[in-house]
């Protein structure tokens, strides 16, 4: 099994939702975050005055996936969430050892 994490533009999250459900993931979590990357914010005008906003929003998605639908997924999220700036976001892959649902007590994938 693997954690994916997908930092994107908050405007992305109904195309990354349907990413998700076509490849089958039952199951995600959605935090708003702020950051910077290469990105490093933006400078806006307000009455008059610039002032630079140094943390941009974003959204931070969480889901565990069966390894064999972890690349189907980051080619789905390149494809189709890319603008091609600056910005558009991360897809990190991390190891899941276990998983338990703790209703039923179910381990491994089966817990998914």
């Amino acid at each position: 099994m693997k954690k994916l994490e997908i930092i994107i533009r908050p405007e992305k999250l109904e195309v990354l939702k349907e990413i998700l459900t076509d490849c089958g993931i039952t199951g995600m979590m959605v935090s708003n975050i702020m950051g910077f990357g290469n990105q490093m914010g933006y400078t806006q005008q307000y009455r008059g005055t610039k002032y630079s906003v140094n943390l941009v929003s974003k959204l931070r998605v969480e889901t565990v996936v069966k390894e064999e639908t972890v690349e189907t997924i980051i080619k789905e999220v390149s494809e189709k969430l890319s603008s091609g700036n600056v910005g558009d976001g991360k897809v990190f892959v991390y190891p899941v050892d276990e998983a338990m649902r703790i209703r039923t007590g179910e381990r491994g994938e089966g817990a998914l």
